[in-house]
């Protein structure tokens, strides 16, 4: 678990993150139908207790999206601090880094979010289109080592997000039988491949 003492002021944070991981874990199972009875039914407590913690289901879940997002920049970083690494293969990774707990869950269903759930289909967005400083100085510093060909940047971003957007829109993965990750790759192969010498 991910020590988030210094994201939550209360001392409900070790709860907190075990109700989120729960939640992963019944989404992957129910998808979007899941209720606040099936999240304490996973980690045997009282449904009474989870509202100690969370207003409702889509508070839950955009205090989910962060979690996840956030767990994606840790493993960004890793990714960035590790020496055995070359520039464009810390490029690669970190444009397709997804940590190892993360390997379980079913993003392809997130594209219900959109009809269900406005706002935390726009929190998913807006977390999608911020936190690029380190891939851009990546790429800048690939620039500079000849490894990746000039290109604009808010060019490549833009093909990036507007890819993973579409996954969360369609159902494009799902009738593909593609998993998250698998589309991912592939777009992610697709762009590299274009950029490097």
């Amino acid at each position: 678990m991910r020590d988030l003492s210094f994201y939550y002021k209360d001392d409900n944070s070790e709860l907190r993150e075990k109700i989120l991981l729960s939640t992963m874990e019944v989404f992957n199972s129910k998808g979007l139908k899941f209720t606040m009875d099936d999240i304490a039914r996973n980690i045997n407590i009282s449904k009474k207790t989870i509202y100690k913690v969370f207003n409702d289901k889509e508070e839950m879940f955009l205090e989910l999206v962060d979690y996840l997002f956030d767990g994606i920049k840790d493993a960004e970083m890793e990714v960035a601090n590790d020496e055995s690494l070359s520039t464009l293969e810390k490029i690669r990774k970190i444009l397709g880094v997804m940590p190892n707990s993360y390997k379980d869950i079913d993003f392809r269903q997130l594209y219900m979010l959109r009809d269900k759930y406005p706002k935390i289909y726009e929190k998913v967005e807006e977390r999608l289109e911020n936190g690029w400083e380190l891939t851009i100085s990546l790429i800048e510093k690939g620039m500079e080592e000849g490894v990746i060909r000039p290109i604009r940047i808010p060019i490549l971003k833009m093909m990036l997000e507007s890819s993973l957007e579409q996954f969360f829109r369609r159902d494009v993965l799902i009738s593909n039988k593609m998993t998250y990750q698998d589309g991912l790759n592939e777009v992610v192969d697709i762009l590299v491949d274009g950029i490097s010498k």
